[in-house]
């Protein structure tokens, strides 16, 4: 039997949960000042009395009284017991539920993100006022002026400054030993492992501060200011931040728009603050990773439209993919993605700032391509699709790709694109529907309810000795059969055998189908008879 859930994980659990996402999820919501309203999901009413504020992580029904947590909202929408609803919120969150071991309750833990959070605030705060104050600022100050920064986008994403040298930041936050090792497990310390010195993770850079969806610092990105490597820097993994799930951006794009119908997804910090600049304030970036399946499901709790604004370079065009990818598993009827690739040379940032908001917003309209067009463009160019084995191919690339869509609508859709371009029938022997974790449409050979004997009929029909038989080559293939051939075998007798009898062709499935019959006890010394299945002959199959 498994071990309670331990309360330490219930608590860290709730400290990542955003209970704005996870009601938007299941009720409509409409933002009203620092909360956000709706009709309550508990008893009917026609003016909204359901309040849910992110700031506390609390709803009420000011008209039933319902209230409580993110958990206590799982329960009593889901109608789930408190394990059921640990469970879902760990889904969403992308963590396994951690249970106590042995029957034995564990320690309590301090939450280990507090002190984190903290940390992170006074650090965004040093950096932002070293962006205002600091004698070394002018250089990033050039900077973000050049690149038609003004002073209130720099306010709305809380840009700053890290002064160069090993130890500023330190210095104003450091203190004892427990203190320099919470900035270690913050991110913003390095501790050399062999000389145990440390140092100032971000150093003469502009600093992005990176929030999650409850609009707490977890982390930083850094662009360099100098000549030093990388370009842009970010913080390491910790207990409060995690590169694979967060998006720079939409917590301000979330705060910024009262309603959000779709998000552009770029490849860089300053790609979100060129398009926020220019008035497009509902744009986000990946944080020096591919695009995850994690950020999609994100999205697609906020917005049902996705637009990929990638570099038309071949880095752009592989981070494209992935983000297709990762796409097609989190697709459902309803939600669509777009692929918008910028000229060589150029990225969001440049190009919007070269062109301006209107022409960029024109070039979205007029250039932008479904998903869908960019699948089949896309494998299409690996392929030749002037000769039957790069259709084959392709069919082979596509399909497994296809089956992985959620929406029963477009996945239907989506075989009937491949079917035509392809020319291959849904049918047993092709592999458009191999692979399928999802309903599939296949046609599939009838039902039988024959057992063994019922084939006894097929021995009369071939002499022993073939040698002395003429051939014949049947005036219809036999390895597609369909529902209403006539030359099924069936219980119907002898009426059909006429048929039957005019394929005289020896072949090596047929001898094997014919020696089974004779001595079914053989059947028991094939090890593995799925080879067989697949192959396109009617006799391997039976």
């Amino acid at each position: 039997m498994a071990g309670l859930i331990a309360q330490g994980f219930i608590d860290d659990l709730l400290n990542r949960t955003d209970i704005v996402d996870v009601v938007s999820s299941r009720v409509q919501l409409k933002k009203s000042g620092k909360n956000y309203t709706a009709c309550c999901p508990f008893h009917q009413e026609k003016t909204p009395s359901f309040s849910v504020s992110q700031e506390k992580q609390f709803y009420y029904c000011f008209g039933c009284g319902a209230g409580g947590n993110a958990l206590g909202f799982i329960m009593d929408h889901d109608h789930l017991e408190f394990p059921e609803a640990v469970e879902e919120l760990a889904k969403r969150a992308g963590v396994e539920v951690e249970r106590e071991s042995s029957g034995t309750p564990q320690k309590p833990r301090q939450p280990v993100d507090s002190p984190l959070y903290a940390l992170l605030t006074a650090a965004s705060e040093y950096y932002r006022n070293a962006l205002k104050n600091h004698p070394q600022r002018n250089a990033a100050v050039n900077y973000l002026k050049q690149r038609g920064v003004s002073g209130i986008i720099a306010r709305d994403f809380a840009l700053g400054f890290a002064p160069p040298g090993w130890d500023n930041l330190s210095k104003h936050l450091g203190g004892d030993t427990l203190q320099q090792k919470a900035l270690i497990d913050a991110g913003l310390l390095v501790e050399n492992a062999e000389s145990q010195r440390r140092y100032d993770r971000f150093r003469d850079r502009i600093i992005f501060p990176i929030h999650d969806s409850r609009g707490r610092i977890v982390g930083f990105g850094g662009r360099v200011l100098g000549d030093d490597k990388p370009k842009y820097l970010n913080s390491p993994e910790t207990a409060v931040f995690h590169k694979g799930q967060e998006l720079y951006g939409l917590y301000e794009a979330r705060k910024y728009n009262r309603q959000l119908n779709e998000i552009i997804v770029v490849e860089g910090y300053m790609d979100v603050i060129a398009l926020a600049q220019q008035g497009l304030r509902n744009a986000v970036a990946t944080l020096g990773t591919a695009t995850s399946e994690e950020h999609i499901k994100r999205l697609f709790r906020v917005v049902p439209n996705i637009l990929f604004c990638f570099d038309g370079d071949n880095a752009g065009r592989k981070a494209a993919w992935r983000a297709l990818e990762a796409t097609l598993s989190n697709l459902k009827d309803g939600q669509q993605a777009r692929f918008l690739f910028v000229p060589d040379g150029e990225d969001p940032d440049s190009l919007i700032r070269s062109e301006g908001l209107e022409a960029f917003q024109a070039r979205i309209a007029q250039q932008s391509v479904a998903l869908t067009e960019y699948f089949f463009t896309h494998l299409s160019a690996e392929v030749n699709l002037d000769s039957l084995e790069g259709k084959a191919h392709l069919a082979t690339l596509a399909a497994p790709l296809v089956e992985r869509i959620p929406g029963a609508n477009l996945r239907a859709l989506m075989r009937q694109k491949l079917t035509h371009i392809t020319g291959l029938a849904s049918a047993p022997n092709t592999d458009i529907n191999s692979n399928s974790s999802a309903p599939s449409d296949r046609v599939t050979a009838p039902e039988y309810d024959q057992d063994i004997s019922d084939f006894d009929s097929y021995a009369q029909f071939y002499p022993q000795d073939y040698s002395d038989t003429p051939q014949h080559i049947p005036t219809q293939s036999l390895s597609k059969p369909r529902h209403n051939d006539t030359s099924w075998p069936n219980k119907t007798g002898p009426a059909r055998q006429s048929n039957r009898a005019k394929a005289a062709v020896e072949t090596p499935h047929l001898a094997a189908l014919r020696t089974l019959l004779h001595h079914p006890h053989l059947a028991l010394k094939v090890d593995n008879a799925s080879k067989l299945a697949a192959e396109d002959d009617l006799y391997a199959q039976l």
